[in-house]
């Protein structure tokens, strides 16, 4: 077996225990049992129970981060790059969803040292968020009167409660709902005359999209 491969099935595997015994109710040594490794396969990839806890939340916000910056590359209008921010944002509670949940649920037993790993990530994403309403603000895309602040964390609350209600097969696509999101962050944030190009008209819905059941 590849290291990869084992390393993602530990994974998987923990992601069930703690999901339904909670991280101080699982063992390392049930991991092992559960994943079909020994404890040197579990001690090569990770240092502790701690730091497996970590990674699961590493996995999902090095993605979200990845794709903002991305975003900030390869786009020169901020309304492009917050529309692609928050599509990625929203597809992680599809791609990553046990991870999260885990994560949020088991988050307050993860160390310091792990704790201030996450903060610096966390906060790298916020800061490529504010930065693209800043860049919107100056090229007189984005509404001058609502404050960046305000509306960077509004965007971050909105999208990642996500994490409450989503649930895979639902009536509508991860893509779709994504798009509900961009509608109603972009119709409430750009301006007149924004709201009035070609280019942007693809990232607003068409009239029936957003009704029935998520």
């Amino acid at each position: 077996m590849k290291l990869t491969e084992l390393k993602d099935r530990i994974i998987e595997t923990s992601l069930r225990l703690f999901e339904s015994h909670g991280f101080h109710g699982v063992t390392v040594n049930q991991i092992v049992s559960e994943s079909g490794t020994s404890k040197g396969g579990f001690y090569h990839h990770f240092q502790s129970k701690d730091e497996l806890l970590y990674v699961i939340h590493d996995y999902f916000i090095s993605y979200v981060l990845t794709k903002a910056k991305e975003a900030d590359s390869s786009s020169k209008k901020p309304t492009e790059k917050l529309q692609k921010i928050i599509q990625s944002f929203v597809k992680v509670f599809h791609l990553y969803k046990p991870h999260i949940s885990v994560f949020y649920q088991e988050s307050m037993y993860l160390k310091p040292e792990y704790t201030e790993e996450i903060k610096k990530k966390r906060d790298s994403y916020k800061n490529l968020i504010f930065k693209c309403l800043e860049e919107g603000r100056e090229a007189g895309e984005f509404r001058p009167e609502v404050p960046v602040d305000i509306t960077g964390m509004t965007i971050l609350g909105m999208v990642n409660w996500t994490y409450k209600w989503y649930q895979p097969g639902g009536e509508k696509t991860i893509d779709e709902i994504g798009s509900i999101f961009v509608d109603l962050i972009l119709n409430s944030l750009l301006t007149d005359s924004a709201k009035q190009k070609k280019e942007y008209q693809k990232f607003f819905l068409k009239s029936g999209l957003a009704e029935d059941k998520l």
